[in-house]
């Protein structure tokens, strides 16, 4: 699936400026609004379709992060894999508290651990920094793993531009990942009107 996108996304791109794509715009300008260089921290989805256009290719993970990314790049949605399991908080999308919260990179150790800039938009658990820049870069601690039992995928979009696309991603979604893995799914949505979604 993830390959079958892939294809699909470089014969989309070829030849064209990927932050000028009118899908990719709408994050570009949210990034400005909120004080975050589209051009130095593009989000994640524009990273994936950057790196396509010029005839990479993406690395395959494992299946469930694979599985993110093929839905990502299908729907033009930024999206995350976090994993939750002996998460103490909730994870809520909030600005960052400089003097307590700190981000591990993916792939990186404690030692490596940074402290977000002040004002910064992120998803954290507690003072846990799961994604930096909102939609930018994911933390080693929601790394998936083989033993991973409880997975977060937030997928980010914009009621009044491609609400539609993000309510098909989640259909979507919800269909491979009971399909595939048969797992119980439980979907919800947080915006302006709705600012939590519980789940059992």
């Amino acid at each position: 699936m993830l390959e079958k996108y892939e294809k699909l996304a470089q014969d989309k791109f070829t030849g064209v400026n990927v932050k000028q794509h009118p899908e990719i715009v709408p994050y570009r300008e949210a990034f400005r609004k909120i004080g975050i260089n589209p051009n130095k921290y593009p989000c994640s989805v524009e990273a994936m379709f950057k790196r396509l256009s010029k005839g990479k290719k993406l690395p395959h993970i494992n299946p469930l992060v694979d599985l993110n990314n093929a839905i990502s790049l299908k729907y033009t949605l930024p999206m995350g894999t976090h994993n939750l399991d002996n998460a103490q908080d909730n994870i809520e999308m909030r600005l960052t508290n400089p003097d307590n919260d700190t981000f591990i990179p993916l792939g990186k150790t404690s030692e490596d651990m940074e402290k977000p800039e002040a004002g910064e938009v992120i998803y954290a658990i507690g003072n846990e920094v799961r994604t930096r820049r909102w939609t930018w870069r994911q933390s080693d601690q929601g790394k998936i793993t083989a033993t991973t039992q409880n997975v977060f995928f937030p997928i980010d979009g914009f009621v009044d531009v491609n609400k539609g696309q993000v309510d098909q991603a989640v259909r979507d979604l919800t269909t491979q990942l009971e399909t595939i893995f048969k797992v119980e799914v439980q979907s919800g949505v947080v915006d302006r009107e709705h600012s939590t979604f519980e789940w059992k």
